[in-house]
C-alpha cells in the first residue's frame, strides 16, 4: 500500500490523499506528506526525538492540529522528521507521538517548498478498506 499520493484539488496550493491500515499509519502518512512537500524525507537521519501530544474534537479537527504543531515544532526548533511513531486514541481524539529526524542543514538537504499550514479546506477522512485522508496545505 502506498503512504500517500499528491492530487490536484488546489491551484495556490498542496493537496494529498494519505493513506493507512489504521489510524495511527494514517496521520503518520500524513506527516510524512507534508514533510516531503518541504524536504527530500530521504535525506532525513533520525538523530532526533521530539514528543509531541495534541488534542481535537473529531478526526479532522485532530488531523489539522497534528500537521499545525508538527509545522510549529519544525519552525520553532529547525527541525525536519522523516519518522513517525503515532497512536492515536480515537475515543478522546487525542495523539502522543515520537517524531524522528534531524536540525535541518541547507547544504545536507534538499529543501522545498515553505508550507505555512495545513488548513481545512476540503479535509475529509474516511475509512472503506484502508483509512485515507485529503489534506489540502497552505504554501
Amino acid at each position: 500500500m502506498k503512504a500517500f499520493e499528491f492530487i490536484d484539488i488546489a491551484t495556490a496550493d498542496v493537496a494529498f490523499i494519505a493513506y493507512g491500515r489504521d489510524l495511527n499509519e494514517l496521520f503518520a502518512n500524513a506527516a510524512l506528506a507534508m514533510f516531503e512537500v518541504m524536504i527530500d524525507t530521504n535525506q532525513v537521519e533520525k538523530k532526533v526525538e521530539e514528543k509531541v501530544f495534541v488534542e481535537g474534537y473529531d478526526l479532522e479537527s485532530l488531523m489539522f492540529n497534528w500537521l499545525n504543531e508538527l509545522l510549529y515544532v519544525s519552525d520553532s526548533k529547525n527541525l525536519a522528521f522523516s519518522s513517525f511513531d503515532v497512536k492515536v486514541n480515537e475515543e478522546d481524539f487525542k495523539i502522543e507521538a515520537v517524531c524522528k529526524g534531524e536540525e535541518i542543514d541547507h547544504k545536507k538537504h534538499q529543501t522545498r517548498t515553505v508550507v505555512k499550514a495545513c488548513t481545512y479546506h476540503k479535509m475529509k477522512i474516511w475509512k472503506d478498506e484502508t483509512w485515507k485522508a485529503q489534506v489540502v496545505l497552505d504554501i
